[in-house]
């Protein structure tokens, strides 16, 4: 094992051909962040990397995350000559169709996750750690991280979170290699400072010369047999570009392919490496792939009429329940489980709860590595703090990450707590993002009914819930379905139809009660499910009233809400139909919930307000 460094240098250089040669066909990409971390990667792969090439998703493989998802190619190049498949399919890098995108992406069957926003690959191994280490699982979990994305608060939460979970079967390979995109990284190549800094969040640390194959081989071989409850970070000093005289170190050359010319020149220094050199992959002991398990959806739980409740609580309930049920679910927290009520699941099911504290980045990334390997992690916090991981929600949802999201204390109605603590553009974030389905219950019946379908199915969800308690709307035996919604009052001589959700359906209960003792008929609509939104029911209700018009009434801010969905919708109808949407249309303040939903426009006094408006045009008769 520690002889023979003169093949692997031919492999390694092998590596670099292929990815220069991959590029330059593509016209673009980034062989130089390739070429800095080849002969680690050759070594990784030759000698200690364990995998099953036939079951990417086998729960024994060692896992590698390409944080640095820019260097795509060299992942791509790996794998090739580990003989998954011709090399020569690598010079479809980049064409429409190719399994070889410009960053990782599921396409790609060995992709642990979707990177190449940066920052982020540290946080999703440490979520692939530690089901290994929860599971116990004998496999080591590797990232590639660029020394550029070192300077991303992202990746010292993860740090952070792996000290705490003593994940010491995660190893972190930073590779330092002086050059960012536009200039020299933070602390260039002062591999010191890099390992100061992985030391003081706990990990135990070796700096090493990247392309010394003896040196690499020493640090992969310590990692291999590391113990101890540490994660442990490889420094490695690279050169960018490293093999091609005219690339070592040199500036500009970020993100730029080789001509043909200087590709020629190119592999001439790296000595034609011969193409039947392959990377010789360790297989694992045995094979064991995640089962999801397929549960029938139902619960235990049920609630009066007459009562109520905050659906926070009853979520807490609910998720317990349906961890009795199924043993894949995992619940991520942020230091707010008293507040969400995911404490219930903490001392129903330790072993399958996960504290990230406060570092809602890096939860969300450890979420999507979890849902890599089978589990279906349940992200609950406030509504607030989800928007601060946009980006984070963003690209688990391009790894097509199973993610359930729970966003408490949502809207104007949680009160005092004031602006700074209010959900208001999270239907807003979440609703932008394909295939995301997005529930709002308003009683307990319903967010128990709401849970079992969010954790039964398999997709993108966010749900919402309340920090105010609500009566009780619905009897326990009511169904609930994904793009469904309720009808909760009706006539045949029905003016308009108000659509409401989540706290302000009891608004426009309120208001359609007070309406029918002036003589005015009003639909109410519960939408419930506000993505995809019930379309056949928004139509029927707009084709059956008097006149075609629809109030839409929500807890959010106006734009890219409910209401935005609801006209959405009707656009479908070619008929004119007119929508006032009642809306929080500026920020808010601290108060009580009467108070807020007041100053908000969106009460039952609004809503009445609000039809009577229209009745006095025109429009109505």
């Amino acid at each position: 094992m520690m002889e023979n460094y003169e093949n692997l240098q031919k492999k390694a250089n092998l590596i670099r051909k292929w990815c220069l040669k991959s590029t330059t066909a593509a016209g673009s990409g980034h062989p130089t962040s390739c070429l800095s971390a080849a002969d680690m990667m050759a070594v990784l792969f030759d000698r200690y990397f364990r995998y099953d090439l036939n079951n990417p998703l086998n729960l024994y493989n060692d896992r590698l995350v390409f944080s640095k998802g820019h260097a795509a190619p060299l992942l791509y190049t790996l794998f090739g000559m580990a003989g998954a498949y011709p090399l020569e399919e690598l010079l479809t890098l980049r064409k429409f169709n190719s399994r070889f995108e410009g960053h990782p992406t599921p396409k790609f069957v060995y992709a642990e996750a979707a990177t190449g926003s940066l920052g982020q690959g540290l946080s999703v191994a440490a979520g692939l750690a530690l089901l290994a280490k929860r599971e116990s699982l004998p496999c080591k979990n590797y990232v590639l991280l660029g020394d550029g994305e070192l300077a991303e608060g992202q990746v010292w939460e993860a740090a952070n979170f792996a000290a705490y979970h003593q994940l010491d079967n995660l190893v972190a390979i930073a590779d330092i290699n002086r050059l960012a995109q536009s200039g020299e990284t933070m602390f260039g190549w002062d591999t010191d400072k890099y390992e100061q800094r992985f030391r003081a969040f706990g990990f135990e640390t070796m700096v090493i010369n990247g392309h010394d194959l003896k040196e690499v081989q020493i640090a992969f071989e310590q990692a291999f047999y590391h113990q101890g409850g540490k994660p442990l970070a490889i420094v490695a000093h690279t050169i960018k570009g490293k093999g091609v005289s005219f690339l070592e170190d040199k500036e500009g050359w970020h993100g730029k392919a080789l001509t043909e010319e200087e590709l020629q020149s190119a592999l001439k220094e790296l000595g034609e490496p011969d193409d039947q050199l392959k990377l010789d992959l360790r297989h694992p002991d045995s094979i064991s792939l995640p089962k999801q398990e397929v549960v029938a959806p139902k619960h235990g739980l049920s609630f009066e009429k007459g009562n109520e409740y905050a659906t926070r609580e009853v979520f807490g309930e609910a998720i317990t329940e349906s961890g009795h049920q199924n043993k894949d679910i995992y619940v991520l927290d942020a230091d707010v489980k008293n507040s969400t009520f995911s404490e219930d699941f903490l001392r129903a099911f330790p072993e399958r709860f996960v504290e990230c504290f406060i570092a809602e980045q890096n939860m969300v990334s450890v979420a999507a590595g979890l849902s890599r390997l089978g589990k279906i992690p349940v992200v609950a916090t406030f509504g607030a703090f989800l928007t601060r991981a946009a980006d984070q929600i963003r690209m688990a949802r391009v790894s097509e990450a199973n993610i359930k999201f729970v966003g408490s204390h949502v809207g104007v109605s949680i009160g005092a707590d004031g602006p700074s603590q209010m959900a208001l553009e999270d239907i807003a974030l979440f609703g932008a993002l394909p295939d995301t389905v997005i529930f709002q219950p308003a009683d307990a019946v319903s967010t128990v009914k709401l849970t079992v379908q969010m954790t039964g199915h398999t997709g993108f969800f966010y749900m919402r819930t309340l920090r105010s308690k609500t009566p009780v709307l619905y009897d326990n035996a009511e169904t609930f379905k994904i793009g469904g919604s309720k009808l909760l009052r009706h006539a045949e001589d029905d003016q308009l139809t108000i659509a409401a959700t989540g706290i302000t359906v009891f608004e426009a209960l309120k208001a359609a009660d007070q309406l029918k003792e002036e003589g005015i008929l009003v639909r109410v609509l519960d939408c419930y499910c506000i993505n995809p939104i019930d379309q056949d029911t928004l139509i029927k209700c707009v084709r059956e009233t008097k006149n075609a018009i629809l109030i839409t009434v929500e807890d959010h801010f106006a734009h890219g809400g409910m209401g935005d969905f609801a006209m959405a919708a009707l656009a479908m109808t070619g008929k004119p139909i007119q929508v006032k949407k009642l809306a929080v249309n500026e920020i808010s303040a601290s108060g009580k919930m009467e108070e807020l939903l007041e100053l908000a426009g969106i009460n039952a006094a609004a809503i009445v307000n609000q039809v009577h408006t229209l009745i006095s045009t025109t429009v109505l008769h």
